[in-house]
């Protein structure tokens, strides 16, 4: 009786021993299947984030030399009471906001963000930080002008000379952000 124990104890480790040995092979296949996967997806999101960002970064370049010179306009006509914001504002051809496209970040912040870098995620958690803020001031800006639009005064043209250059601080904050990022 006792042989037959040990006999079947030794067969059923023979038999034991493969088929967990396939169980291991096949959560090590299915692990690196999956982080083959994971990696791939995270490149794909980083590369669109890289060029949503650089058609942000270019924007913001083509926006920044308009807001100076929007603000120089305003100081050298502040003191000419026969020209309104609204004059100084047609010759120069109006207000610009860049526009910042964060979408693939957005997609990424909620699924899967632990895949992602943490210096990474942290300059974008302040670029989206940033946009939240120049969609703030720009709304601020808007309010202003809309109440303001006719106005001669100097108080009023230096308000607006402040409110955008603050929007270009703001514009040029992120401009850096994301040459952080594209470094990286």
């Amino acid at each position: 009786m006792k042989e037959k124990i040990k006999n079947y104890s030794v067969h059923f480790v023979k038999e034991i021993i493969p088929v967990i040995a396939g169980i291991l092979i096949a959560l090590f296949i299915d692990n690196w299947n999956s982080d083959r996967k994971d990696k791939n997806y995270i490149n794909q999101v980083l590369t669109t984030i890289k060029s949503e960002l650089k058609g942000s970064k270019e924007d913001i370049n083509t926006i920044i030399p308009q807001h100076q010179s929007l603000i120089d306009s305003l100081e050298l006509y502040s003191n000419n009471k026969n020209i309104s914001i609204f004059d100084i504002l047609r010759k120069s051809n109006g207000i610009n906001i860049p526009q910042i496209k964060t979408n693939a970040w957005k997609s990424v912040a909620s699924y899967k963000i632990d895949l992602i870098d943490f210096d990474k995620i942290t300059l974008l958690s302040n670029i989206e930080d940033e946009k939240t803020t120049l969609n703030k001031k720009s709304d601020f800006l808007m309010s202003f002008l809309y109440s303001n639009i006719n106005a001669i005064d100097k108080n009023s043209k230096l308000t607006l000379q402040l409110i955008l250059s603050d929007i270009l601080q703001t514009e040029k904050t992120m401009h850096r952000r994301i040459e952080q990022f594209e470094t990286r």
